[in-house]
């Protein structure tokens, strides 16, 4: 186990969210591939960032993207090979990137060889690696438990008479963490991958490893809780506690870490969705995840400055054990620059977002295109493939909009993502975005995100600095100070889109971090509409 303790290379560093299938493709079917990614490390490493992590590359039958795993330890064809994921592996680490792999160890899929003999009988050696369940009396499902993506959250198994737990698609049956054996499996294929190098993992849905054995009923979020958000999607009318969330689920992440401190400065980080009351319980300290991040940001449309103002101060605050991720954009989220602004795109926006992602105290996960400014797709629904929008549309069209293939060069055939039919389409608001476009355009979106990466590696105590909110007039202005290794900084931000005011402490300097209009008269600072800078104080 690793004794040194010099500050670890993940906290304040800047993760790049790939999401292979629409990075880049090298053999022309419309799906990008390892290849792929590895023709663009280049440009990745150009950003600055310090590591990249992978969306699932395994074997997939794809009904949910990779995400509905068929073969832990083996790359899916439409990928590449295993031989290509080592070449890409290398090429990373020779530009200095650490590679961090999605899991998706919650479940799996349902051609995957475990739950294909798990079905077969009550007996088998696998038989209760899934979780199995008699019906009712009358029929109907144990509980009354709900998916995630709409309906029962048990589907029912001829040969067994039994039902199967899945807490997404049907096709996504919930591994059962009762079973040892299972949990050594699951450490296994984390081993298989720490061992050929990898630097670590995103746990995807890390927060539903543990479910509760006896099965009892999830209760109802209380009417006056209820926002539009709930009755949007009828699983968010009841408290996810008993399917997912449970105390017992920290022992799970204590494995995961316990495999982790095995190998010499790796990282584990969990997406905790549902109950973030519980993060605290399954991140941080020396025995739990090393951090994680919750949807307070992702899931947010208002910008409001009380929105990121309470996530530290109520949420973290307590938790003097965690050091957080900050992430504004996934390949699950509507991007950034629609949920806070709308329309085709807002390059001021995308800058200040950018500012403040990279300037909130945590490490910061990027997401493919947010360099870019790309806004959400509009996609018709020839397009949706996604089974959330196929189950929503046209009133909710699903993630396809924030999953749609990088454009990287504006004039080429599907703006240089492919030579063939892209297995998304390329809109035209999104290649004047292309990279090559933007790489010399010295106002663009993309040298901002490159300039404030390099200021945050340069300034100490924005990568890991402390963080305390500070009283501003009104509700425009967010303001906070960073600190930490004999450095003080005082970051000032308008989210709204009307001008604002502020007065700066005496002797604050500005540093070379600004995004949009930002006029000073001796300590009064006037700040336009969605404009923010940085000081030292």
């Amino acid at each position: 186990m690793p004794t040194d303790k010099k500050t670890p290379w993940w906290q304040g560093a800047t993760v790049y969210q790939i999401y292979p299938r629409s990075f880049r493709d090298s053999n022309g079917d419309g799906i990008g591939d390892l290849k792929g990614i590895e023709q663009k490390l280049d440009y990745v490493a150009a950003l600055g960032v310090d590591a990249i992590w992978l969306s699932p590359v395994y074997p997939s039958p794809n009904r949910d993207f990779g995400y509905d795993v068929s073969d832990y330890c083996g790359i899916a064809p439409e990928m590449g090979t295993m031989a290509d994921f080592d070449h890409l592996l290398k090429g990373a680490h020779d530009r200095g990137l650490k590679v961090i792999m999605d899991q998706v160890l919650s479940h799996s899929s349902d051609q995957h060889p475990w739950f294909q003999e798990s079905l077969l009988s009550h007996n088998n050696p696998k038989s209760d690696w899934y979780v199995w369940a008699d019906a009712r009396e009358d029929g109907t499902p144990p509980n009354n438990w709900l998916a995630a993506f709409g309906g029962a959250a048990w589907s029912w198994h001829p040969l067994r008479r039994q039902y199967y737990f899945h807490k997404f698609l049907k096709s996504q049956p919930k591994l059962n963490f009762h079973n040892p054996d299972v949990v050594d499996a699951c450490m296994d294929v984390l081993r298989f991958w720490l061992d050929k190098g990898v630097d670590g993992f995103r746990l995807d849905v890390a927060n539903s490893y543990v479910h509760d054995p006896k099965l009892t009923d999830n209760p109802p979020v209380p009417m006056n809780e209820r926002t539009f958000a709930n009755w949007a999607h009828a699983p968010r009318l009841q408290r996810h506690i008993y399917d997912a969330n449970t105390p017992e689920n920290e022992w799970s992440m204590k494995r995961v870490r316990k495999v982790m401190d095995e190998y010499e400065d790796r990282l584990a980080f969990g997406e905790f969705s549902e109950e973030p009351s519980m993060f605290g319980l399954y991140a941080g300290g020396m025995e739990r995840l090393h951090t994680g991040y919750t949807f307070d940001f992702l899931e947010d449309w208002s910008f409001k400055p009380e929105v990121f103002r309470k996530y530290y101060d109520e949420l973290l605050m307590p938790l003097e054990h965690l050091w957080p991720c900050v992430t504004f954009s996934n390949h699950d989220i509507v991007r950034p620059v629609t949920r806070w602004g709308g329309g085709q795109g807002d390059d001021a926006l995308a800058k200040l977002a950018l500012t403040l992602l990279l300037t909130l105290k945590g490490t910061a996960l990027m997401y493919q295109g947010e360099e870019l400014g790309l806004p959400e797709v509009d996609l018709e629904r020839k397009w949706i493939q996604d089974p959330v929008g196929d189950l929503y549309f046209p009133f909710g069209k699903g993630r396809d909009g924030c999953r749609t293939p990088m454009p990287w060069k504006s004039e080429a055939h599907e703006a240089g993502f492919t030579s063939g039919d892209p297995w998304l389409p390329i809109p035209d608001y999104h290649r004047v975005r292309a990279a090559n476009v933007q790489e010399t355009d010295g106002a663009s979106v993309l040298v901002h995100a490159k300039h404030i990466i390099s200021v945050r590696k340069r300034h100490p105590a924005l990568a890991r600095g402390e963080i305390k909110f500070v009283d501003a007039e009104g509700d425009r202005i967010l303001a906070f100070r960073r600190e930490g290794e004999g450095e003080r900084l005082l970051c000032v931000f308008n989210l709204s889109r009307e001008e604002a005011k502020y007065t700066l402490p005496h002797g604050a300097h500005a540093i070379d971090i600004a995004t949009g209009e930002v006029a000073r008269d001796g300590d009064a600072l006037t700040l336009s509409p969605r404009s923010g800078a940085v000081f030292t104080i």
